[in-house]
């Protein structure tokens, strides 16, 4: 009975194998080791949801007829769970550094955070980014990286399909912050994100860009790629305020300053 001869290396395209065997010559791969400890940690805030505000709190709660209404007792920890609300005005220059991180340590240990931010195109979410240095996860980039043309609008499915594996991949990795930036208009848009980072053991954040409607309307047209429009005003009945019972620990709301 003839002897079978030793499989040669599969050189193949079509299979998908190529590289699949290592050399014998080469040395085993670096394996890398996770602390099992948190990447940051404070003590614990027993009690219930506390407001802080670098703007005046009656700014926050006069009505605006072009904006879903936002309460600061709509963040009321004692009905929707213990989180944290804070109050940020947009600076007169997109330059202007931040007066503190916006993401702050949790009142337990997580593994990381995962922060959304929530508007309207022209809220003011890229600028947010930019002035803190942050390269966020984003469907613009990803138009980019797969199609060659940020405007690219016929695959939705597959843009947010693959950055919802990209933050997963991140994950994985045990990386400390990561970043979603996008409209993120409605709880159902949020949830899948939410689920995803708590399966893993992250605390969920969301960043409110309350923004008059006329004001994204100015901004939006002024822009390489302006939105419609239309497109905007149906966006805006879309537009619902994070809250604390879909998982957020803090949401920070993001306001124009006050020219009056």
């Amino acid at each position: 009975m003839r002897r079978r001869s030793k499989r040669e290396p599969n050189l193949s395209e079509s299979t998908g194998k190529i590289g699949h065997e290592l050399p014998s010559n080469q040395p085993k791969p670096l394996i890398p080791s996770y602390s099992d400890a948190p990447p940051m940690q404070r003590p614990a805030q027993p009690g219930p949801a506390r407001i802080e505000s670098n703007a005046d709190p009656a700014q926050f709660a006069k009505s605006h007829t072009q904006r879903p209404q936002v309460l600061a007792s709509n963040y009321d920890g004692e009905e929707q769970g213990a989180g944290r609300f804070e109050m940020e005005t947009q600076p007169d220059l997109p330059s202007t550094p931040p007066e503190e991180n916006v993401a702050t340590s949790p009142t337990k240990d997580p593994k990381g955070f995962v922060v959304l931010t929530i508007g309207l195109p022209g809220s003011g979410k890229t600028t947010w980014f930019k002035r803190r240095g942050v390269q966020p996860l984003s469907s613009d980039m990803l138009r980019t990286i797969l199609f060659d043309d940020i405007t690219e609008q016929r695959y939705q499915g597959l843009v947010f399909s693959t950055l919802r594996s990209l933050l997963r991949a991140r994950l994985i990795a045990r990386m400390p912050w990561n970043y979603v930036d996008a409209t993120n208009l409605s709880a159902h848009e949020r949830r899948q994100w939410i689920k995803m980072a708590k399966s893993f053991g992250y605390e969920v954040q969301a960043v409110f860009f309350d923004v008059p409607l006329d004001v994204c309307l100015d901004r939006n047209r002024r822009r390489d790629r302006p939105v419609g429009d239309e497109v905007m005003q149906k966006m805006a009945e879309r537009l619902k305020p994070p809250a604390f019972d879909e998982g957020f620990s803090k949401i920070t709301v993001v306001r124009v300053k006050n020219t009056n």
